[in-house]
């Protein structure tokens, strides 16, 4: 009797699924109880909780400055292990979750721009709705198990990683001011002490670790955000195979994904929800979301998202760019389009650095809740009403 042999997979994408989407229904769970919370007898203490000082910063800095240091390191660790040898190692496998991003992003941002073109001081919010939340998504299509095929899951990976690589650049772009020419010289002398270290081929963790906390603080002092020395640092970190390592599997950066993976998908980011995602609904009505910033947010994540990706996608495999995900019908991908409102973690993020006033921040707040709720609901009900359709054989 002949075994078969199960076939590798070109990614370890598929692997890191399975957590990422628990790590999503974690973080709805965690989104939810910040609205309980923030809307009941608990709010105050939930709120001063948040402001309390600790060793210089408060706590929610500590929070988005510091555990989302490991957010983005996770995230610069996927966006170089897929660029490399994973599912956009070539061409081919980067056009269509490519192209979908970009559309992903400018179509958000246009939206949100039209929407506050009359409001000068909201405008620095137009990134807002760019982003997609891959933690939060794939959570969805997990409840709906086999009825999406895996295509559809990784495409929807590969164009999240791609998308939160446009956040990166964005935030360093956009949203660093005040820069301290000392310090940004001595955070990149000890990137380059990082990279010395890759070029000298240290395959040891703990020297990479140690000096990206050192380059975390001096980032922090030098008026970038501080959150991307996690991805300046992951970007170091040696993929190569060694004779002690000889599968390219093994390497630092794979050992050091694994590690920090389950601590991101089940603890950082639910943190990070749990300590942003609450906003008092007293005294407010559904009034509020006709303002400009959550009705541009909301707006930007639930039509922007699936026009641009969905479109983006539509033009690519028109001009024979690039193929449907196998066993994939149009459908099916409009559905994985509308999931991509799902901006949450992000999105929250990107409002946090784009408006320092409580009362804007707050308006960011509903108009992620309101426009990634929709866009779960509705990506949840397109893709379980797709079950039964017939997958072509060939899409061109």
């Amino acid at each position: 009797m002949t075994v078969p042999i199960r076939p590798r997979a070109a990614s370890m994408l598929r692997d890191f699924l399975r957590s990422e989407s628990a790590g999503g229904l974690v973080l709805m769970a965690t989104a939810a109880a910040a609205l309980v919370v923030a809307n009941s007898p608990l709010a105050e203490a939930y709120f001063s909780t948040l402001h309390m000082p600790l060793a210089g910063l408060d706590l929610l800095h500590w929070i988005n400055d510091g555990l989302m240091a490991i957010f983005f390191l996770l995230v610069g660790l996927e966006i170089k292990r897929e660029m490399l040898d994973g599912e956009l190692s070539t061409w081919s496998r980067r056009a269509l979750p490519g192209f979908a991003a970009v559309g992903g992003m400018i179509v958000p941002a246009l939206i949100y721009v039209g929407i506050n073109a009359g409001s000068p001081e909201t405008l620095r919010g137009w990134a807002i709705p760019a982003a997609t939340d891959i933690a939060f998504a794939l959570g969805v299509l997990s409840l709906l198990g086999k009825r999406v095929p895996i295509s559809l899951k990784v495409f929807l990976a590969a164009l999240a990683i791609l998308d939160d690589l446009g956040a990166v650049l964005i935030i360093a772009f956009f949203y660093t001011d005040d820069l301290s020419p000392v310090f940004l010289g001595l955070s990149a002398l000890t990137l380059g002490g990082l990279i010395a270290l890759n070029r000298l081929k240290v395959t040891r963790l703990t020297p990479y670790l140690a000096l990206g906390a050192v380059l975390w603080w001096l980032v922090l002092k030098s008026g970038v955000h501080a959150t991307l020395a996690g991805v300046a640092l992951a970007l170091t970190i040696p993929m190569r195979a060694t004779p002690a390592a000889p599968e390219a599997r093994d390497s630092a950066l794979h050992r050091l994904e694994h590690a920090i993976a389950p601590w991101v998908a089940f603890l950082v980011v639910p943190i990070f929800g749990f300590a942003n995602a609450g906003v008092s609904f007293a005294g407010m009505s559904l009034s509020a979301l006709a303002a400009p910033v959550p009705l541009g947010v909301a707006a930007g994540l639930f039509l922007g998202k699936q026009i641009g990706v969905f479109a983006a996608s539509w033009i690519v495999v028109r001009l024979n760019l690039a193929d449907l995900p196998a066993h994939a019908t149009w459908r099916q991908v409009y559905g994985v389009s509308l999931l991509c409102g799902i901006g949450f973690t992000m999105s929250l993020f990107i409002g946090l650095l784009a408006f320092k006033a409580p009362e804007l921040q707050d308006a960011v707040k509903l108009g992620v809740l309101a426009g990634s709720g929709l866009a779960g609901l509705a990506g949840s009900a397109v893709l379980a009403g797709a079950k039964r359709e017939q997958t072509p054989t060939a899409s061109r």
